[in-house]
């Protein structure tokens, strides 16, 4: 029987509004075997979910939820299934959003989304110094990385959520998020280099590792 261990599957969800691509060819350049899921059945076996996202809160969770890939995240997430959101795949992960009063996200992390608070110009584009809190299993050497960012609003969790990483708009702005297999990020690891890449090899790692266990 070989040793060797079998690549990661990853579903990489299709919802028509994401930065699919780019995502899913970085975590194909990182060794993991990906496919793209447009329908539930189709990420059947994936060990891990990448939910990747632009745009609007409502318009996401719309889509999401006609295709019944709202349904997908949520029982993958209930049977411990690693799941990452990535820009909007993050925030439909919270209650709700101020973007889209009256409309609920999927809930699988305790808070809200709320516009950025600052006097600086929204919405963020381009690069930023990122700090991680010490111990986090995809911090890089030093907990400190330097991300792209395209966004107006940012998570609040609220416990048992937790703030993974945070940004400085001359407010402290909320950067990562999580809680158990659950993990979002406010910016855009396929688009932010070496280190966006890095960081999503850690989670690739990290989510083998459990499938090792």
């Amino acid at each position: 029987m070989s040793g060797e261990a079998r690549a990661t599957r990853v579903a990489v969800l299709d919802y028509e509004m994401s930065n699919l691509r780019s995502a899913a060819k970085a975590l194909e350049r990182l060794g993991a075997d990906v496919r793209i899921a447009r329908a539930p059945d189709e990420a059947e076996g994936a060990d891990a979910i990448v939910l990747p996202g632009d745009g609007h809160f409502g318009e996401a969770m719309r889509r999401l939820r006609a295709s019944g890939l709202d349904r997908l995240v949520v029982d993958a997430a209930d049977a411990g299934t690693p799941v990452l959101g990535i820009c909007i795949g993050l925030q439909v992960l919270f209650e709700a959003s101020e973007e889209a009063p009256g409309v609920a996200g999927l809930g699988l992390l305790a808070g809200e989304v709320r516009r950025v608070r600052t006097v600086r110009k929204l919405p963020h584009i381009g690069w930023a110094r990122t700090r991680w809190v010490a111990g986090s299993p995809f911090a890089p050497a030093g907990a400190e990385g330097i991300y792209y960012y395209l966004h107006t609003y940012a998570c609040e969790p609220r416990g048992p959520a937790e703030v993974l990483a945070e940004t400085d708009l001359g407010v402290a702005v909320c950067a990562a998020a999580g809680a158990g297999a659950i993990t979002g990020l406010q910016f855009h690891p396929e688009k932010s280099s070496a280190g966006g890449l890095a960081l999503l090899e850690r989670w690739l790692a990290h989510v083998g590792a459990g499938v090792a266990a």
